[in-house]
């Protein structure tokens, strides 16, 4: 981490502070992070990017420690995984923590891998927040119980859950996307393709592409399609 030590109030130690990026496409919700992130003395707002293209410029920049992600950015724009994974892969980078409304094994597996330090949901508590954002930039690992309940079941159930490439061939399913489009879009072969369905289809105990993709919906594997 490479925050900076500031005199305290005389009572003790310098306080370390944490330099913070808000990466959120909605200004609303960046003012209200920004409200209750201020309020705590060893927080400092570094910067705030509208887009996931931006946080990863700022971040490139210096000067931050945590950026706190949105998954989901406004259309064309980059994937919050997408731009963790640009972050976290530069050396000395600051720790992403995911916050996000989105709790699916998908969106999950998918900055897990990306190299997030933490995954929270939007309505957490602000208390919950701050001390995440510690945990993330002390270089620990920071989930909500949700999450890390999800993550658990997972390791335990390794046979029954879906792989990270199964969740991304039933979500391009759930667009209504051919196999012939879906094998385009991921570089596969459509037998591999057809190859990944039929473990999904298994997995979920379904025979149709339709009930595969209510089953993963209904579990909370995919996110519903937009309208």
């Amino acid at each position: 981490m490479t925050s900076e030590a500031v005199p305290d109030d005389g009572a003790g130690e310098p306080r370390t502070t944490i330099r913070l990026l808000l990466a959120d496409d909605h200004p609303v919700v960046r003012a209200g992070l920004k409200a209750v992130l201020s309020a705590e003395p060893d927080f400092e707002i570094a910067g705030e990017a509208p887009t996931a293209e931006r946080a990863v410029e700022l971040a490139a920049a210096g000067g931050v420690d945590v950026v706190l992600m949105d998954l989901q950015f406004g259309p064309g724009g980059a994937h919050g995984a997408e731009a963790t994974a640009t972050i976290t892969a530069r050396p000395g980078a600051p720790r992403v923590l995911v916050l996000t409304t989105y709790d699916t094994d998908a969106d999950i597996l998918a900055a897990v891998e990306a190299g997030a330090a933490g995954y929270l949901l939007k309505d957490a508590p602000p208390q919950e927040l701050a001390a995440a954002v510690r945990t993330a930039a002390s270089g620990r690992s920071a989930l909500a119980p949700a999450v890390a309940h999800r993550l658990m079941d997972r390791m335990r159930a390794p046979a029954a859950a879906l792989s990270r490439r199964e969740l991304e061939v039933l979500e391009l399913v759930r667009d209504g996307l051919s196999n012939l489009e879906i094998s385009k879009r991921l570089f596969l072969s459509q037998a591999t393709v057809k190859s990944h369905l039929v473990h999904v289809y298994a997995k979920l105990g379904v025979e149709s592409r339709t009930a595969a993709v209510a089953a993963a919906t209904e579990q909370g594997l995919v996110r519903r399609r937009r309208p």
